[in-house]
């Protein structure tokens, strides 16, 4: 796997910024030691994706709100505003289970003039997310499309400190609800790290093993035609390895914040795109 060590911003980072940059680099760029994706793990993922799906089923009532902005008029202004919201879903944004960390945001973007048949054709050219999520996807293809069900490949770039290339495909199902609202989900179903990326040596590694910063994602998408635009919303749910011990201070952050930055990512490039 490739591992590139960045020094940030001094200035951006303030004195005790400047001092973590240079206990890091002084300590030799300590490597970080491998995770497996154990039995275990994958089944208390697989625990809560159950319970999340059981809800979302629950709210599907007539009296229930279809967007998450809509739950609080202070939180739909504030997305009317443009900014995408982006917050834990529950009481807390990481949850610890048998060797690893389920993390689960949600997020909500106004995209005004947009209408729901532009949004949809947007987000289902699988072929050119590497162009408009760029630099996190690196690479997009349609694998195969039947229905409503897309095949796709995403190669991800993550990079905070250390970087990871990560091979990935996903199941993306669609679900008109009416002429202005459509569900969406989307699985992954093989996410492996790659080893060497852009070498003469790369290859992938099997899936549950290596750095484990991405082992499962799960995606649930609302899209809404409505106020002269289009609400988008996502709750995203994956699953990494959890912190090792002493190595907490250089990857805690990477674990920690690029669940949320990735999710605020797409949904402002997705409005950008679509605000053209």
């Amino acid at each position: 796997m490739q591992r590139t060590l960045r020094s940030p911003s001094t200035a951006s980072l303030g004195i005790l910024g400047a001092l973590f940059t240079a206990s890091f680099f002084a300590a030799g760029a300590l490597p970080l030691s491998a995770a497996t994706l154990q039995p275990r793990t994958s089944e208390a993922f697989d625990r809560y994706i159950r319970e999340t799906e059981q809800r979302l089923g629950d709210s599907t009532g007539a009296s229930a709100k279809f967007l998450w902005a809509d739950e609080s008029p202070e939180r739909a202004a504030r997305v009317r505003q443009g900014s995408p919201q982006v917050v834990p879903f529950g009481a807390k944004a990481v949850i610890e289970v048998p060797g690893g960390l389920i993390h689960d945001w949600v997020g909500s973007v106004f995209i005004p003039g947009a209408t729901l048949a532009r949004t949809l054709a947007m987000v289902q050219d699988y072929s050119h997310h590497k162009d408009v999520y760029k630099p996190e996807v690196v690479d997009s293809r349609l694998l195969s499309h039947q229905g409503n069900v897309f095949q796709i490949h995403l190669r991800l770039l993550k990079k905070k400190v250390i970087t990871v290339v990560l091979n990935t495909e996903h199941e993306v199902t669609y679900t008109p609800l009416s002429r202005s609202r459509v569900r969406s989900v989307s699985r992954s179903t093989r996410i492996a790290e790659v080893e060497s990326p852009g070498k003469a040596g790369e290859r992938d590694l099997p899936p549950g093993t290596g750095e484990g910063f991405l082992w499962r994602l799960n995606s649930y998408w609302r899209f809404e035609e409505r106020d002269g635009g289009t609400w988008v919303e996502c709750q995203a749910i994956s699953l990494t390895r959890n912190v090792p011990a002493g190595l907490g201070w250089i990857v805690q952050p990477i674990i920690r914040d690029l669940p949320k930055e990735s999710l605020e990512n797409t949904l402002r490039s997705t409005r950008a795109m679509l605000a053209k």
